[in-house]
């Protein structure tokens, strides 16, 4: 018996669910904790920490996207306010109106341009200083699968 997860499932959520199955079937064989997107893992811790230093939270990314709502979800979980949008155009002035700080993240699909853009959206009204909550280093490198290594370097040799 085996189990699989989609890999953009909440970290906490997947942990109860395999828990459960653990419980019900102790032999039960699953995927490496690594297995769940690296980015959807730091960008749901980032917001776990971020929410204690914040008033309202803009989570960037798709309404179907799961790590997005998981990421609003989270900021509404630890008592923030938090607003899902696609882009700066979906901000509603009256969300960050009484706002000292503004945490802003993104789902793991949304591009690096769209953050800037609401990013931008804050600075053109002259109303703050936007600077990075934490730095986590995405740059996981993936190997080619060993068939196509193996095959690569025999053709470089030939």
């Amino acid at each position: 018996l085996a189990f699989i997860t989609q890999t953009t499932l909440s970290v906490d959520d997947t942990a109860a669910i395999v828990a459960a199955l653990q419980a019900r079937f102790p032999a039960i064989v699953g995927p490496a904790k690594e297995d769940i997107c690296y980015a959807t893992s730091n960008r749901q811790a980032a917001v776990h920490d971020m929410a204690s230093e914040v008033d309202v939270m803009l989570v960037i990314g798709s309404a179907n996207s799961s790590n997005t709502v998981r990421l609003a979800d989270l900021a509404e979980q630890m008592g923030k306010p938090a607003y899902r949008i696609d882009d700066e155009t979906e901000i509603d002035p009256a969300w960050v109106a009484d706002a000292t700080t503004v945490g802003i993240t993104s789902g793991a699909s949304a591009p690096e341009s769209l953050v800037e853009r609401v990013c931008d959206w804050f600075r053109e009204r002259g109303e703050v200083t936007v600077r990075p909550f934490a730095q986590v280093d995405e740059g996981v490198r993936f190997m080619p699968p060993t068939e196509l290594r193996l095959a690569l370097a025999q053709a470089a040799r030939s």
